[in-house]
């Protein structure tokens, strides 16, 4: 999977879900709770849940209780809790679901598969350890930043290990304009979206997170990332130039370089200058989440920096 842009060739077709879904039992969305980020779909909730990848990943794990594979079911949720809303995992019984597996050709289970903006992108199939649950999972996150999907999952109510009965829920309604605009490649009209819920909610996390990445995608427009990356190395003291390469390193999931590069920048810069850059690390701070090791660090570096 390439961080720099969604290898829609890769991509499940999602035809004939819709009917699929309307085909099913019926219910709810499902949820576990507790500060958990995991949720057990069926039929009719998993097209839901799949609406609201236009604002953060989603990791879809399909599974049976015949498969003998409990040891991955349990790797992905303890991977998606860690995570703490970089993604939501959504489990789904292809046993208690099977016209949802027929509609996506889910032969064999368990079958671990990505979703960002309403893509979905195998990861695996088969038993795989954690530690390459985890680094599947990373290379999509990368993804996600560089298309723009930067949201924060919210933590649901059930059980923490996803199992059991919870509130309904859906999409959240007030990003369906954005959603389509992020979509559609309008990022100017997403970030028009995004202020629109900011004027009504001030300070809204994702809301925030949205307009940020928004705001990215569009600065960083056709430019050829090499290209921006080598005048930045070319002119060192060009603070346009610096701005523009860590945007080019945030989108191709090296924010670590990315907040160095602007915390060098704070270091020998001055006056308007440094607060521009200081405002432009904070914006980036939000778009990747606040409590991403990598912002914890740069944070703690920029106050450095500056006193």
């Amino acid at each position: 999977m390439n961080a720099a842009n969604f290898d829609s060739s890769r991509a499940m077709d999602l035809s004939g879900l819709a009917n699929a879904a309307k085909a099913g039992t019926g219910g709810s969305p499902s949820a576990p709770s507790g500060g958990s980020y995991v949720v057990e779909a069926d039929a009719r909730s998993f097209e839901q849940y799949l609406g609201r990848s236009m604002q953060y990943p989603l990791v879809v794990e399909f599974y049976s209780p015949r498969a003998n594979a409990q040891q991955v079911s349990d790797d992905l949720v303890a991977l998606a809790n860690a995570a703490r809303g970089k993604y939501l995992l959504v489990r789904l019984n292809v046993d208690a679901n099977p016209q949802i597996a027929g509609a996506l050709g889910v032969q064999a289970v368990p079958m671990v598969v990505g979703v960002i903006g309403g893509q979905l992108a195998p990861l695996f199939q088969g038993t795989a350890d954690k530690a390459h649950a985890a680094q599947m999972i990373d290379e999509l996150l990368k993804v996600a930043v560089a298309n723009g999907i930067v949201g924060q999952a919210q933590p649901v109510s059930g059980p923490a290990d996803g199992s059991g009965e919870a509130e309904p829920a859906g999409p959240d309604p007030r990003f369906a304009a954005a959603d389509e605009a992020m979509a559609a490649g309008d990022f100017e009209k997403a970030v028009a979206e995004f202020d629109k819920i900011l004027a009504e909610t001030p300070n809204d996390p994702d809301a925030t997170a949205g307009r940020n990445g928004a705001q990215l995608l569009a600065r960083l427009g056709d430019q050829n990332p090499q290209d921006v990356l080598a005048r930045a190395q070319a002119a060192p003291g060009d603070v346009e130039a610096q701005l523009a390469a860590a945007d080019v390193e945030l989108a191709g999931g090296r924010p670590e370089a990315a907040f160095a590069r602007l915390i060098e920048v704070v270091r020998n810069t001055a006056g308007d200058e440094r607060d521009r850059v200081r405002v432009r690390l904070l914006e980036l701070f939000d778009t990747i989440g606040n409590t991403d090791p990598a912002v914890l660090k740069a944070r703690r570096d920029l106050m450095a920096a500056l006193y």
